[in-house]
């Protein structure tokens, strides 16, 4: 790690590609890449291309919560609406993808975070929020427990993985508004188009990111780095 000098004389940690890497988990060219688009706070010391250790470590790393009264609601609510919603704008934004945490009712616990324009098109269709709905309580009766994509009713691709609690299951975090592989998806275009390595990486990210949101519902630390993969620059969201 090397530190330098900022306009207020504290020392600013940087990163070196090779210790992103190590963090990410991914290669030297989709780190330049995505400090290219922006999507990796990135400097240049000399020819060589450093990192803000801070910013860094904030992608990884589930955002801690508020503290919340729950005096009214005994052991705590199921989910806590302001650690889920951190945890998926930090994945979603990596990926690529629409994300959102529902309860196992298939009720929304958070915002839908990064939507596509495909999943804006077809909610604008009168019922399509209530198949969106049903389609997310459907999810949490499926006795595969393993995350995998499967096609719903407005023409795009979901998966889930359940956030647990012991061997409770308390919720959902959900990707969507994927085309699917065969590009025969209602509003083919407008959806995010993920190649199968691509939908291989979120499928396995789906259960890291549900296992953040448990954990900082059980109080444990959140400031625990979690690898995360951010898929390559976008080429169909």
């Amino acid at each position: 790690m090397r530190y330098v000098q900022t306009a207020d004389d504290s020392p600013l940690q940087l990163l070196t590609v090779r210790q992103v890497q190590q963090l990410l988990h991914i290669d030297r060219s989709t780190i330049y890449r995505m400090a290219a688009d922006g999507r990796l706070p990135s400097i240049r010391v000399g020819r060589q291309l450093r990192f803000p250790a801070a910013e860094i470590h904030a992608l990884v790393s589930p955002q801690e919560a508020p503290m919340r009264d729950d005096s009214g609601h005994p052991g705590g609510p199921p989910l806590d609406p302001v650690a889920a919603t951190a945890a998926i704008e930090v994945a979603a934004k990596l990926l690529d993808v629409m994300m959102v945490v529902t309860d196992m009712s298939g009720q929304p616990v958070t915002p839908i975070v990064n939507p596509c324009p495909g999943f804006a098109l077809a909610a604008e269709e009168e019922g399509a929020l209530a198949q969106c709905l049903a389609e997310w309580e459907e999810l949490a009766s499926d006795t595969d427990l393993a995350p995998r994509f499967r096609l719903g009713p407005l023409g795009f691709e979901c998966a889930r993985a359940f956030v647990r609690d012991g061997s409770n299951l308390i919720g959902m975090v959900l990707i969507g508004g994927v085309e699917p592989a065969d590009g025969a998806g209602a509003v083919t275009g407008e959806l995010t188009r993920l190649d199968a390595a691509e939908r291989q990486q979120a499928l396995e990210t789906l259960p890291v990111v549900a296992r953040a949101i448990a954990s900082a519902r059980a109080g444990e630390a959140t400031t625990t780095t979690t690898p995360l993969n951010p898929r390559p620059a976008s080429v169909g969201a």
